[in-house]
């Protein structure tokens, strides 16, 4: 498997923003965690993907960069994306995002298409959300009783499911006790971006799509329908039993999801049953 390196770069205005990267192929892969994730969420992926360059970013206020950034709005965290891809020196990228993530990697697609190979969406929609539910949400980082003493009281408090076993390896340790590496009133700015939906941009978008949805996952069948009609080249893969952070806790299908979208001669080739002509 290959290793991955984290190193920094600077966004244009001033904010530091880490990634992980990983040697590969000649096509490139990058990922785009979600909200109060870092780029730890998709390290596996990219290690079972050997054949793809990959990079894996930390987005603002998340992971090991800069933690309270002046601008959380949606455009800064695209410039941010197209700065990495052209910085880095990435050429057209498979972009894939999930959640919060896959929303800036719309965007992303929308505003520099020629930028985007391909486009991998999970557990997305335009966006569109109410201020009460936004709200639960930043209610729910609050909650959390930090700082907690140690990985165990962390997991009982948060869970033993696979996000939750992510949230609590990236905690950041402390002189007194482990604390997650975000605000949560950074976060709360963030959600507050992602009340408007964004139609007219995904609307516009023409480079191959795959939406993936997790069968348990956070939207309705009617959302996830109008979602993919209403895309121009947008294909849809619902992967059986998975919930929102199907990366995680689906992670073969989510893998072989990605591998039959990124080379579709792998997915034909699948679709031909032995004996047939």
């Amino acid at each position: 498997m290959p290793s991955l390196e984290r190193s920094f770069f600077r966004a244009r205005d001033g904010v530091d923003l880490s990634y992980l990267s990983s040697a590969g192929g000649e096509r490139t892969a990058l990922f785009l965690h979600g909200l109060a994730g870092s780029a730890g969420e998709f390290v596996e992926t990219a290690r079972v993907l050997p054949e793809l360059r990959t990079v894996i970013l930390d987005l603002r206020g998340h992971g090991h960069s800069s933690r309270r950034p002046d601008d959380v709005s949606r455009e800064v965290f695209v410039t941010d994306v197209v700065d990495a891809i052209e910085s880095l020196g990435l050429g057209p990228v498979i972009l894939i995002g999930q959640s919060m993530g896959a929303h800036t990697a719309m965007l992303v697609a929308a505003t520099r298409p020629d930028l985007v190979e391909r486009l991998i969406l999970l557990e997305a929609t335009a966006g569109g959300s109410a201020a009460a539910d936004r709200a639960d949400v930043a209610a729910f980082f609050r909650s959390w009783p930090v700082p907690f003493a140690d990985a165990a009281s962390a997991l009982a408090f948060l869970g033993e499911g696979p996000l939750s076993r992510a949230w609590v390896a990236d905690l950041e340790r402390g002189a007194d006790g482990l604390r997650p590496r975000f605000d949560v009133d950074v976060i709360a700015a963030i959600l507050d971006g992602l009340a408007e939906p964004r139609w007219r941009e995904w609307e516009s978008i023409e480079v191959p799509s795959l939406v993936v949805f997790g069968e348990n996952g956070m939207f309705t069948e009617q959302q996830k329908r109008e979602f993919v009609e209403r895309g121009k080249n947008a294909q849809r893969v619902d992967l059986v039993a998975a919930g929102h952070d199907a990366h995680l806790d689906s992670f073969e299908a989510w893998i072989e999801a990605i591998r039959d979208f990124v080379d579709p001669v792998r997915a034909d080739t699948k679709a031909i049953a032995p004996g047939d002509d």
